[in-house]
């Protein structure tokens, strides 16, 4: 398809999705003439969530405040990167307010829907990002993930994502919501389109040629990530891991405390950096997130260095694992997507709040900042599950083995 083609597609389809908040038109037309055909992503359409800065819009990080901000002036680096390798950016994507969200359900833009089942939810914060993917809108969106903003929109929409290492694609000019936890990322309609999209913004060893898992010592995590998760959907991972071989199951110790301490620093970092609006404009917030930002704010300094202790002390120990496993994998929510405007689901028998604890089993890793791919693995009641593939940090090179065994199986 022409970039016309796709835009015109988009306007017809979207509007059932509302994955887009804005499209870029005259850029993406006037960028299609000159892409050079031998480059890597040569005319690969894709599209950003609204928190990375697009030339000539304003970034508004899913907000009614951020309306307010001047266009930017120039694009995040890594979108500039995935132009310089031929691809075409098309748009902006929805997104939870400020990032602080599992579902996309923005009262500002309006919720973003799961094409699977357009009354259940996309998954959150990059709900957006997964949702265009899986419609078939555009085969590569860019997101951010903080405490499982790409995994949990691509586990619930059926897409590959990933979750690279902390620090290890560039943040200038994503609007921050945690700077301790946020990392930025790909999401793709195929893991080799995943691995080109990174390989096009990194600077490491290429991964997109890796192939075969060799002597890896590959675990499924078991105990909390099997007690937080039904038991349907931690059958198909536990399937998935037999059909790659992997019979072993290990424990990442003390996953309930690095939750934990991740839920701290998020609710305080994020509540400081919007202290000034809350003071003066709390009405033109996300009712969903507003109370949130308010209990952030009233954290004492105590508990938010108590936090970052445990947090430490965590890595350590998830460290000393790695030195008997080289990839760990794990269900990437504890359930399909839920309807919008659920407020609750049941966990083996355990009633829970829905949005917050679609994150239950993505924030002890990126918590600690370590690389995820996220593999969509088969379905439960007809809706997608994803599957996390963990490694030590900046082994992303074993997560794509790991995952083009997957897929090749």
């Amino acid at each position: 398809m022409t970039i016309a083609e796709v835009i015109a597609d988009i306007r017809v389809r979207d509007p059932a999705i509302n994955a887009f908040t804005a499209l870029t038109e005259a850029r993406a037309l006037a960028r299609e003439k000159a892409v050079d055909p031998a480059l890597p992503l040569a005319g690969i359409p894709f599209a950003a969530k609204n928190l990375f800065d697009i030339r000539g819009l304003s970034t508004l990080a899913g907000s009614k405040i951020n309306r307010d901000r001047p266009p930017a002036v120039a694009d995040a680096p890594l979108i500039r990167r995935l132009e310089k390798a031929g691809a075409i950016l098309l748009g902006a994507l929805n997104m939870d307010e400020y990032a602080y969200g599992f579902s996309t359900e923005n009262s500002h833009y309006g919720p973003t829907r799961n094409p699977h089942d357009p009354e259940r939810v996309a998954g959150g914060s990059s709900g957006g990002s997964g949702a265009a993917v899986a419609a078939g809108m555009v085969p590569l969106t860019l997101g951010s993930d903080t405490n499982g903003s790409i995994r949990v929109p691509a586990s619930f929409c059926g897409v590959w994502g990933l979750k690279p290492t902390f620090g290890r694609l560039s943040r200038e000019g994503v609007f921050p919501f945690v700077n301790a936890l946020d990392h930025v990322g790909p999401l793709a309609a195929s893991l080799d389109l995943l691995a080109a999209a990174y390989d096009a913004m990194q600077d490491g060893a290429p991964v997109r040629a890796l192939r075969g898992t060799g002597e890896l010592r590959i675990a499924l995590a078991g105990g909390y990530f099997e007690e937080n998760c039904e038991a349907d959907v931690y059958e198909v991972v536990r399937a998935t891991a037999s059909r790659l071989g992997v019979h072993r199951t290990v424990e990442i110790p003390e996953a309930a405390l690095g939750r934990a301490a991740a839920f701290v620093i998020t609710a305080a970092e994020g509540a400081q950096l919007h202290l000034p609006n809350l003071r003066i404009r709390p009405q033109d917030f996300e009712p969903l997130i507003v109370d949130r930002l308010y209990a952030g704010a009233m954290i004492p300094a105590a508990w938010y260095l108590q936090a970052q202790r445990v947090r430490r002390w965590y890595y350590r120990k998830v460290m000393q694992m790695f030195e008997q496993v080289d990839v760990i994998l794990a269900p990437a929510t504890p359930r399909p997507a839920q309807k919008i405007g659920q407020q609750m689901f049941t966990i083996r028998g355990r009633e829970m709040l829905a949005r917050p604890n679609a994150g239950l089993l993505t924030q002890p890793i990126s918590c600690i900042g370590l690389p995820v791919v996220c593999a969509p693995v088969g379905r439960v009641e007809g809706l997608p599950v994803g599957m996390q593939i963990i490694a030590a940090p900046w082994r992303e090179d074993l997560c794509f083995r790991v995952a083009h065994e997957l897929e090749r199986r």
